[in-house]
């Protein structure tokens, strides 16, 4: 019998017998058994970096115990919450005042700090609603300025587990509506809509920057409107036991037609777990909210593995919003998976056309801070 295909929960399970293994909760341990040195370098209660900082350690080391309590009892701008190497469970909202807030995982690894929860677009609220595919976000960045290091945002909601769901199988990890989000060396695991990378309302410009972050799942597991960068960073495919093909998506953008840029991946990897081929690149999204969407995607300087499907890798979401009247170009990648072998299927930018597709570009008069001797997050 071939072995199980692999879900987030098995990676989080597998994760906690990693590094500090029984440190973390899922694995069950005691505090007896916690590092004594839950924050590293970053100070504690005792010794805080700063008066803005808060310490966050499950097992009552720190301020808080909990991520949200953490961000419920800051005021104002600028704080930061150094999170001890734990697996929180638990839903967190950093709303749209606690602008410049800061999660600084204490860990050099963010595999050991994980913030986790199982809500999907089908999961029914206590009022018997479901939460829509917005609201299964385990977190939700509402604010601007946010800026994450070193920590894995999930939902490990299971299809396999909810027969009794056949729609609303959208399970976010984290949805980011404020602009100048950055996210240095973080996590992101999902299935289907892994990392909403959204705006707040229709019109309204968020510029997020990713960089040596993983991201993995399986169907439009990077998606939304918002005007992202993402540098350096590793997209992963899932494998599916599933008899179709393509088993998703990597990209789904849904930028509005006023915006200038959408998303745009410079010096990444496609990897996949998944046979050859069984994937697609992107599909635009056109949501009923805004009919006129125009999704914007430039995929640049970037290793495609062979999971992703050469000859045709993009797709429609629906055939009233073809791909080829979509903003979708690549411009100089590499791999099994950028083979051009029907031009037609693979819009190319020129020399001249890709200077204006750029980290600096996209981000305009926004500059986030370095990343320092940052290594690439691990799967």
């Amino acid at each position: 019998m071939p072995p199980p295909h692999p879900t987030r929960r098995t990676a989080l399970l597998a994760a906690a017998s990693i590094g500090l293994g029984a440190a973390l909760p899922l694995a069950g341990a005691g505090p007896a058994s916690a590092a004594p040195r839950p924050f590293g370098p970053y100070g504690s209660p005792a010794r805080r970096l700063g008066p803005r900082t808060r310490y966050v350690d499950p097992y009552g080391r720190g301020d808080h115990t909990t991520v949200s309590a953490a961000v419920g009892a800051t005021t104002g701008d600028g704080w930061t919450l150094v999170l001890a190497p734990a697996t929180y469970r638990e839903t967190v909202t950093v709303p749209a005042d606690r602008t410049g807030l800061t999660f600084l995982g204490a860990s050099s690894d963010p595999r050991d700090t994980v913030i986790v929860y199982d809500n999907a677009a089908g999961t029914l609220k206590p009022d018997g609603t479901p939460y829509g595919t917005g609201g299964s976000a385990t977190t939700l960045v509402q604010a601007d300025g946010f800026t994450a290091r070193r920590i894995t945002f999930a939902n490990d909601w299971l299809r396999a587990e909810h027969p009794d769901i056949t729609s609303g199988t959208q399970a976010v990890a984290i949805r980011v509506l404020g602009d100048r989000g950055a996210f240095h060396g973080c996590r992101f695991l999902g299935h289907q809509d892994t990392l909403y990378a959204d705006t707040r309302s229709l019109g309204v410009t968020s510029r997020q920057y990713y960089t040596h972050c993983h991201i993995e799942g399986d169907v439009d597991f990077v998606f939304g409107r918002a005007t992202a960068v993402f540098d350096h960073c590793r997209f992963h495919t899932l494998d599916r036991d599933v008899g179709f093909t393509p088993y998703g998506f990597v990209f789904a953008p849904s930028t509005a037609r006023t915006t200038a840029l959408g998303y745009l991946a410079t010096r990444c990897r496609v990897t996949s777990a998944a046979p050859d081929r069984a994937y697609k690149l992107a599909r635009p999204w056109v949501p009923s909210s805004d009919p006129a969407a125009h999704p914007s995607l430039v995929v640049r300087d970037t290793w495609l593995g062979p999971g992703v499907d050469a000859g045709a890798p993009y797709a429609n979401m629906r055939n009233a919003h073809p791909w080829q009247d979509q903003r979708f170009a690549e411009y100089r990648n590499t791999g099994p998976g950028a083979r051009v072998t029907v031009p037609a299927e693979r819009p190319q930018l020129t020399a001249e056309a890709a200077r204006a597709h750029t980290r600096d570009t996209y981000l305009g008069d926004w500059a986030p801070a370095p990343t320092g001797r940052l290594r690439p997050a691990g799967g």
